[in-house]
């Protein structure tokens, strides 16, 4: 189940070199530890004594006396984890390449009955794999609609034979997965061997020429600027936030870079064995770390330089989260990674996944107990949309592989119990929210110039062109969809009270925004805006990602329902590229909260400070015949990546195991 990447929408910090860490200062006078820490310290101080020889003849870190790090095995676990590589050091990417992709597994001897409990591309990848090799495969999904998990497109068809989900039925907008970075080589692979088509995603707005402009904006603390000219110049926005003198003529980009420059130091570079103990070495010093108190004690930044970097570069929602998290996708998410999307939506992978395995996947199945041992799984199901009456079935077979996220298998009975660590890894393993909101446009007025503004406005009433730019438009939604490009019957009664309610008022028209692709960013509610980076074929209009949110800032939109988010998020839209878009709005939107979704119970596995040691080293480990698949077993969760490596790695140890 995968939603799309780890959030940095905006050009985000490629780190550069830098000075070596300092030693980890000691928790700030008043801070008080967890019960954990103190009790982790404690029985650190108590083993410091022959532990500590014994890991200092051996050559390889410890931890400092009275600490709560982990172990330097554990650490190595997670660092091989990240690289995905094995128990020797070796890379599992080109052999997990060459099943997936080529050879798949060897053909097994002995046929095995499996059970697959969830469609998303781990459970549908699995299942092909397994199929071919020779097992019988079952596959259980609870929705009854659709697979792919987190890949999920509002389209019109696809497997779901779903109706037009906007005015023009030829548009489409992703709700999860959307971008696919070029360092991802089993899912860009699977695309490619499934013959699929894949172009450049703009995570940077172009030119006509394809070539970067940075012409979208940042709008926050009431200042608009486009992303060139911060870069040029950033000492106004910054000076807004209150930074010390020293940051004030810094890109919040810059500053991040800098902040991260000790961690990355310990890992460029370096190749094999030393990449892992690198990466050990990271893991051990700063996992225990939030990305809040790693840029404080660490970074030594200030709290109003922190809210700069948190608004500009999107750390904001997530500074309680895991330090080391957010590193790697701030590493990932930067305008020197190459991203691709699919043409027609990247739905069209789950088609295809589900095209081969179609026969075997169960719809309308959700997992209610799980049965396992003596060389037998049993999962009972419940389905309510088959008949219009509660149906109940079970499905027996030799082994499993549990796709479903740890924040929904919580509420799955599994008997006998599961190991302790595997509880509570189900128990505790942090998932986080994430909402889009989506608006449909009759033209695509991010790509005008003001001769196209001009043009159109004119051809709605004389006059309003400059009735925009003085501020002499009427407040009560009356222009709402009046271009006669907008089709009728779209716009609520209901939409056009709560736009007028919520409508900004303002006389700030800023000039045309010129972009194609990219992504703007803001302080108010809709945080980060993304145009699409193609115009869909044979369709005049599109669908801009007008708020893509995380943590809490996607809470703050799930209490609102459809009517009154979309205008809601047109008014944010509003803010940044000014009030004459509204004649363009279809009065159609879409939105999806992962966190409210009944399959998905949250965007993704985003881990909390030391979740990495504590829980991970539990969370793939298969327990007797059930096996532990989908990204939140991997390092890449919410990339399809890390899914489809759990699926060759699960697919392994069925197929081999005896």
């Amino acid at each position: 189940m995968i939603i799309d990447s780890s959030p940095t929408p905006g050009p985000a910090p490629d780190p550069a070199d830098g000075p070596a860490p300092a030693a980890a200062p000691a928790p700030a006078s008043g801070q008080r530890p967890s019960r954990r820490t103190v009790i982790a310290g404690a029985a650190a101080v108590a083993g410091a004594g022959a532990l500590g020889v014994a890991a200092a003849s051996a050559g390889t870190p410890k931890a400092p006396s009275g600490s709560a790090r982990p172990d330097w095995d554990t650490c190595l676990t997670i660092a091989r984890a990240i690289l995905v590589r094995d128990e020797d050091d070796q890379p599992l990417v080109p052999r997990y390449a060459d099943i997936l992709l080529k050879s798949g597994l060897p053909r097994s001897r002995s046929r095995k009955k499996v059970l697959i409990v969830g469609a998303g591309p781990a459970g549908l990848t699995a299942a092909h794999l397994l199929r071919e090799a020779g097992h019988e495969v079952t596959v259980i999904e609870a929705n009854g609609n659709r697979v792919g998990g987190r890949i999920k497109t509002f389209r019109t068809g696809g497997h779901e034979k779903s109706a037009a989900a906007f005015a023009d039925p030829k548009q489409y907008a992703e709700a999860g997965a959307m971008r696919i970075p070029d360092s991802h080589p089993l899912v860009t692979g699977l695309i490619d061997s499934l013959g699929l088509k894949r172009r450049r995603f703009h995570l940077v707005d172009v030119d006509g020429s394809g070539r970067p402009a940075y012409r979208t904006w940042i709008h926050v603390n009431g200042i608009r600027v486009r992303r060139a000219d911060y870069a040029r110049s950033p000492q106004v926005l910054n000076r807004s936030f209150g930074v010390p003198a020293a940051y004030e003529s810094l890109p919040a980009a810059q500053i991040v870079r800098n902040a991260f420059a000790p961690v990355r130091k310990e890992i460029e570079g370096r190749k094999d064995k030393a990449l892992v103990e690198g990466w050990a070495r990271v893991v051990q010093r700063y996992g225990h770390m939030s990305m809040y108190r790693y840029l404080t004690e660490e970074a030594k930044l200030d709290e109003r330089t922190i809210d700069l970097i948190g608004t500009v570069e999107n750390l904001t929602s997530r500074l309680h989260l895991a330090f080391i998290h957010s590193f790697i996708g701030a590493s990932l998410i930067s305008p020197d990674t190459a991203f691709f999307e699919l043409p027609d939506g990247t739905a069209t992978l789950a088609d295809a996944l589900y095209a081969r395995v179609e026969d075997v996947v169960r719809l309308d199945r959700r997992a209610t107990r799980i049965t396992h041992g003596e060389g037998k799984v049993t999962v009972d199901t419940v389905s309510e949309g088959r008949g219009g009456a509660v149906q109940r079935e079970t499905f027996t077979g030799d082994t499993a592989i549990i796709t479903v996220p740890f924040s929904g298998l919580r509420h799955i009975p599994v008997a006998p119990a599961l190991s302790y660590g595997k509880r509570r890894a189900i128990t505790e393993l942090h998932y986080d929210a994430a909402t889009k909101v989506l608006l449909e446009f009759s033209r695509r007025w991010w790509e005008f110039d003001e001769a196209d503004w001009k043009r159109e406005l004119e051809a709605v009433k004389p006059g309003l062109y400059r009735n925009y730019q003085v501020g002499r438009t009427p407040a009560d939604g009356i222009l709402l969809g009046a271009h006669p490009s907008v089709p009728k019957g779209h716009i609520s009664e209901a939409q056009r009270a709560h736009y007028a309610a919520c409508r900004a008022v303002t006389r700030d028209q800023p000039e045309a925004a010129g972009v194609i692709g990219g992504g703007s960013a803001t302080d108010n509610p809709n945080r980060f805006m993304f145009q699409p980076s193609y115009p869909v074929e044979g369709s005049p209009g599109g669908v801009v990602l007008a708020s893509y949110s995380w943590s809490d800032d996607a809470l703050k939109w799930d209490s609102l329902d459809d009517a009154e988010r979309y205008p809601r998020a047109l008014a944010g839209v509003q803010e940044v590229f000014g009030q004459r878009i509204e004649v363009f709005y279809t009065g159609v939107g879409r939105t999806q909260s992962w966190m409210r979704d009944p399959y998905a119970y949250g965007e993704a596995s985003v881990l909390l400070p030391g979740q990495h040691t504590e829980l991970f080293p539990h969370v793939r480990k298969a327990e007797g015949n059930l096996h532990f698949a989908g990204c939140h077993t991997s390092i890449k969760p919410a990339w399809i990546e890390g899914a489809l490596e759990s699926a060759v790695r699960t697919a392994l140890e069925v197929h081999t195991a005896p």
